[in-house]
């Protein structure tokens, strides 16, 4: 068994060292920021009912526990976060591959394809709620609307500049295109699918949170419209907080697939 040389040691002593000093400061920083917005909540630098302060979205959220309404509320937007995002990667790896198999309908649609990328997502909203009404279905649909049209051209465009010598070579052993996609486009493309999927789990936050302005009676989107209707800032802060931890674990969670995947090819 090899030893680690002393260059070595120090080498990876240093890399700990890093990590561990860019750890400590942002853990300060987040601190620190918790405890000005406390202080100067107290002592009426900052309005305390317009700006709430740490304390009260603690209180807030214990409350919420307590009761159980919160764990009501993250569960909706979770599932339907997810329930989305499922359904845009499948559905943009099926069109993707639909699109590489026939270059004249990749041709034919593209325009298409910009253009409902290019449109804000919250204006078609209010349309799917006259198409499908005040339910789930409509605010998973919002969440696939915001990153779908985005996902099927980034995939597309991977599964094109995928090297053509390999796919040239799968030609040449006398193998289909079913057989170039499988062996070569496909697993060539993991990368980009899984980049693919670490950005469409925030976009379908993001619509799933603009379906639940306008069309839900529970989720976070829907306390979030609520408590500014009503002021309470304590409701809306915390909802915002939650979000962004949810955000964080989602794209975590996928980081961890990567690795998996990293790991074993």
């Amino acid at each position: 068994m090899n030893e680690i040389s002393h260059s070595q040691k120090l080498y990876l002593t240093r890399i700990r060292r890093h990590r561990i000093i860019v750890l400590t400061a942002r853990v300060l920083i987040l601190v620190l920021f918790l405890f000005l917005w406390e202080i100067c909540a107290d002592t009426g630098i900052i309005d305390s009912f317009i700006f709430s302060c740490p304390s009260k979205i603690a209180l807030c959220f214990w409350e919420m526990v307590m009761d159980r309404s919160i764990f009501l509320h993250i569960g909706i937007t979770l599932y339907e976060t997810i329930v989305s995002f499922l359904l845009v990667t499948l559905c943009s790896i099926l069109i993707a591959v639909l699109l590489w198999c026939s270059r004249k309908l990749s041709e034919i649609l593209e325009p298409y394809l910009v253009v409902l990328n290019s449109l804000p997502k919250s204006a078609l909203a209010p349309l799917l709620i006259v198409w499908l009404g005040a339910t789930p279905t409509t605010i998973i649909a919002a969440g696939m609307s915001v990153a779908v049209f985005g996902s099927i051209m980034n995939l597309y465009t991977s599964f094109a500049t995928v090297d053509q010598e390999k796919v040239k070579l799968v030609y040449t052993l006398h193998g289909t295109r079913r057989h170039a996609l499988f062996k070569v486009v496909l697993p060539s493309s993991v990368p980009s699918v899984i980049s693919n999927m670490k950005v469409n789990i925030g976009l379908c936050l993001v619509g799933v949170v603009i379906g639940e302005f306008l069309a839900a009676r529970n989720g976070l989107g829907y306390l979030i419209i609520y408590s500014s209707q009503v002021f309470k800032m304590d409701w809306l802060i915390m909802s915002i907080v939650l979000l962004c931890i949810m955000a964080m674990a989602l794209y975590a969670v996928i980081g961890v697939v990567e690795k998996i995947y990293q790991k074993r090819f």
